[in-house]
């Protein structure tokens, strides 16, 4: 196929899922039609679905297992975008989850398609699922692994998240933490006579300012270690010194910490000054460096590495004992933005740098 007859193809499919709402928690028509797609290309006994998650293809093949992952669901809609409906124009594919991640989508369903997958060197599956944009704890990989933990057979995942057409490898774990001041209301006229809780949060707000992000090298690759305060709540009228104030703060920690270490360095910078609650935590995401099927991915392709300063499920799949990556023709500033859209071009490149791995991947 033509380079551009297979962008046009992938730009068509893209368009297509965007044209099928997915925010999180409404799956369900996108589930429905990429079952009905697999029920086309792979035998019955392969198309295995859990609620709006499905798995497709075979674990239990002799050769190693390589494992193409993607996201079926999106972020909500943005107000500015009500009413604006998916299209292509010029170079680009515009609709909400064009870059995240319908176009990954696209070209996982091509080379489904095109493949010849039992005369491959690697078996393949395809892991389509849903609730990724959600707490670590809601997302759809669950329920999927508790019906079929031979997950665990497979020797390596790439999660086609947009990466701007860039292999990256591990992820930070992100954990959100809810920090409580207390203090005691007063007349805002006769503050001596309270106690401002606001107030009391300014010596670890004036941390935080200060606070450097710390690099961490793990297999050669840096990774950030940063804690921000991203939500802040306090206060009743504006003229009672308040009683109360919160903050949510975000950690994200490199490969290698765990989510106990991350909890101990956050309670150690709090240091006993206000009530801690940790509210969400995700892993991070271990380095495939010395995975061989990562090696050949490597050199068969030519394409650059660079480390995950985010987190995705690779992590997950890091927990199941399973080595994965990011790789995607997404743009990364594209994920969650008003008036998302995806570049066509990248989009066959990422087919033919897969296809060229699948096929020589032994």
């Amino acid at each position: 196929m033509a380079p551009n007859d297979l962008a046009t193809r992938l730009a068509q499919t893209t368009l297509e899922l965007c044209r099928i709402d997915s925010p999180i928690g409404h799956e369900g028509p996108i589930a429905d039609h990429v079952e009905g797609w697999a029920l086309r290309h792979f035998r019955r006994q392969e198309v295995f679905r859990v609620g709006h998650t499905l798995l497709l293809g075979a674990l239990d093949d002799p050769r190693p297992t390589v494992a193409l992952i993607g996201h079926l669901d999106t972020v909500p809609m943005h107000p500015g975008d009500v009413g604006r409906a998916p299209r292509i124009e010029g170079e680009r594919v515009h609709g909400l989850g064009a870059s995240d991640m319908k176009g990954g989508l696209a070209v996982m369903m091509a080379l489904a398609e095109d493949l010849k997958r039992d005369a491959l060197p690697v078996n393949v599956a395809f892991l389509l699922y849903e609730r990724e944009e959600g707490a670590y704890a809601e997302s759809g990989l669950i329920p999927l692994y508790e019906k079929r933990p031979d997950l665990s057979r497979v020797r390596f995942g790439i999660a086609m998240e947009p990466t701007d057409g860039v292999v990256q490898v591990g992820c930070v774990g992100s954990m959100q933490v809810t920090v409580r001041f207390t203090g005691r209301s007063a007349h805002s006229a006769r503050p001596w006579q309270g106690e401002n809780a606001i107030h009391k949060a300014g010596p670890l707000l004036t941390e935080l300012l200060g606070r450097e992000r710390v690099e961490v090298n793990v297999a050669g690759f840096p990774f950030y270690e940063v804690l921000s305060a991203t939500l802040a709540k306090g206060g009743r009228a504006r003229n009672v010194v308040p009683e109360a104030f919160e903050l949510n703060l975000n950690y994200r920690f490199a490969p290698g910490k765990s989510v106990d270490k991350a909890k101990q360095d956050v309670l150690a910078l709090v240091a006993g000054r206000a009530e801690v609650e940790f509210t969400d935590a995700s892993p991070s995401g271990p380095v495939a460096a010395g995975n061989p099927l990562f090696q050949r991915l490597m050199s068969l392709t030519g394409l650059p590495a660079a480390s995950k300063q985010a987190w995705t499920d690779v992590a997950r799949f890091g927990e199941w004992g399973v080595d994965a990556v990011n790789f995607g023709p997404g743009e990364t500033a594209q994920a969650h933005q008003l008036h998302e859209s995806a570049p066509i071009p990248p989009l066959a490149v990422a087919y033919e740098k897969l296809a060229a791995f699948l096929k020589g991947a032994a």
